[in-house]
């Protein structure tokens, strides 16, 4: 595409909501893919300050980390990430030694960068020791062990190892996450200061990746074309030899250049639109239960919601099938109802065995010493009104019929993060994410600590003593046995009301083909085909 080409297209897009009906960008369309979102990204980094959900759309496609998560065939014939297959990437093999103390990685002796540069262990080692540099980078990589620079290791030009204090089953997903992408250290040390030696504020601007993809051009927050590196060693050479990524924020624009065939993708569709795309034989969506949850906020240690009875009333109160189809017209995976008491499976999130009755809900307000109900304030942030707001409504109602009064509160956006982490907020609508699927790093991260992500404030000593015992624990009965006992302890004491799994929508033309999801909602370049 020549620069002229795709500045008159970007303008074009901006000065209209109708979108160009054909692609200057490209020889043909079939070997070449259009994708519009809502977001967009506002860096080249995966973990600096800042960065946004959307940049990991880029981090992804344009730069290799060791290992990647395989992709398995759900029965519907969708690709979702295999937590628990951890396959070579830039790293063409690697072992785990007998001590499960070290993990060294082998690797491919002919990857390059986009720049041409040979990717060696050096580039490799400094990549993971700008991680735990960074505070954010740290914190995840801490819950893998991996907490100094001296732990990765140059063993030879192109082998690498990583020390462990002990063993820690975190360690090797840690290192196919978003953060620990492979960086060309030489382009990026030439923009190094003294102030920051690991060129952080460059990296945010500026890729210097080796991936599938690179980056031809780009504005921005506006949109960025992506071209194929026919020199990518890590795997099989993606289907397209180009993607552009456009931002459009209006959902209406976005679903109307996929109805008339102006856009191959369409991204961040409300559930809304999902409805009436699906009765459009032109489209097709492909809906995941993502690993991303909602959920309703208590906090345990601020009264009356530090008295389990209150708790309880209220996950007895909520009308939650209605909340389901009005917040998400039901695109998603339920997490309430199921069966209360002792759990059948270790999996985590899972339901809590609550389901709607004011009967019940009334006598433990009774018991509570609560009979004649009491005021209090449910909060929401406003960037998640579309879905939290018919739920702060359908609960505001709900929860009069038992004698609670509730005030909603809409918090603006990007303030209740704060309030959380300083405990400052009674009750409260939010989601999350959990980028690792064993059910005792969930708990640690969501249930334990005096973190904001702690979102109940629980601070329950046998739950605390068995999230510290189950980390390290190797044998798997008795890790088992711990979780369950865990998951009967927060079905018990409802720090938080657990509600769904919400669907990642995404709309195509039918000619697309091979969409994957992955863990951080993104899209994957990479294995998409045209048909």
């Amino acid at each position: 595409m020549k620069r002229r080409e795709f500045l008159a297209f970007g303008s074009a897009l901006a000065a209209t909501t109708m979108l160009p009906a054909k692609w200057a960008f490209a020889q043909s369309r079939a070997n070449s893919l259009r994708v519009l979102s809502e977001g967009a990204a506002n860096s080249f980094d995966s973990f600096s300050v800042g960065v946004n959900r959307n940049s990991l759309q880029i981090t992804w496609n344009v730069y290799d980390r060791l290992v990647k998560f395989g992709y398995k065939k759900r029965d519907d014939g969708i690709g979702y990430y295999d937590y628990f297959d951890i396959q070579p990437e830039l790293a063409e093999s690697y072992e785990v030694s007998e001590d499960k103390k070290s993990i060294t990685f082998h690797l491919r002796k002919d990857a390059v960068f986009h720049d041409g540069s040979p990717v060696t262990a050096e580039d490799v080692k400094w990549s993971l020791d700008r991680v735990v540099a960074s505070p954010i980078g740290l914190a995840q990589f801490g819950t893998g062990s991996m907490k100094e620079a001296s732990q990765f290791v140059v063993v030879d030009p192109h082998t690498v190892r990583v020390d462990l204090p002990q063993p820690d089953r975190f360690a090797l997903p840690n290192l196919a996450l978003t953060y620990p992408i492979i960086v060309n250290s030489k382009l990026a040390l030439q923009h190094a200061t003294a102030a920051d030696p690991l060129a952080s504020e460059w990296l945010k601007a500026n890729p210097a990746g080796g991936g599938a993809y690179k980056v031809a051009r780009a504005n921005v927050g506006e949109r960025i074309l992506f071209e194929r590196f026919a020199d990518w060693k890590s795997g099989e050479l993606p289907g397209f030899e180009q993607v552009l990524w456009q931002t459009v924020p209006a959902a209406e624009s976005r679903v109307a250049a996929l109805i008339k065939g102006d856009t191959d993708i369409a991204q961040d569709l409300p559930p809304k639109d999902v409805i009436e795309l699906l009765k459009n034989d032109k489209v097709k969506v492909v809906g995941v239960p993502t690993s991303s949850f909602q959920f309703i906020g208590m906090n345990n240690q601020m009264a009356p919601f530090n008295d389990l009875r209150v708790r309880q009333a209220i996950a007895y109160a909520l009308p939650y099938e209605a909340m389901f189809q009005a917040a998400l017209f039901g695109r998603g995976e339920a997490l309430y109802g199921g069966k209360p008491g002792a759990p059948e499976t270790t999996k985590f999130p899972q339901p809590l065995g609550y389901s709607t009755d004011l009967d019940k809900a009334r006598s433990l307000m009774a018991e509570s010493g609560h009979a004649n109900g009491f005021d209090t304030t449910f909060s929401f942030e406003l960037s998640l009104a579309t879905v939290a707001e018919p739920v702060a409504l359908l609960l505001q109602e709900a929860l009069g019929q038992i004698g609670i009064r509730v005030t909603i509160d809409k918090v603006p956006a990007g303030q209740l993060g704060t309030l959380l982490q300083e405990k400052k907020i009674p009750f409260y609508f939010e989601g999350s994410t959990s980028y690792l699927a064993d059910p005792d790093y969930f708990f640690r991260v969501f249930y334990y600590g005096e973190t904001r992500w702690n979102f109940g404030a629980y601070q329950n000593p046998e739950f605390i003593s068995l999230v510290d015992k189950t980390r390290y624990e190797t044998d798997q009965a008795v890790y088992d046995a711990d979780i369950k006992r865990m998951i009967e302890l927060v079905k018990e004491e409802i720090p938080i009301i657990l509600l769904w799994h919400p669907s990642l929508d995404t709309g195509m033309v039918k000619s697309v083909e091979n969409y994957s999801y992955t863990f951080h909602r993104q899209l994957d370049f990479r294995p998409l085909t045209r048909a």
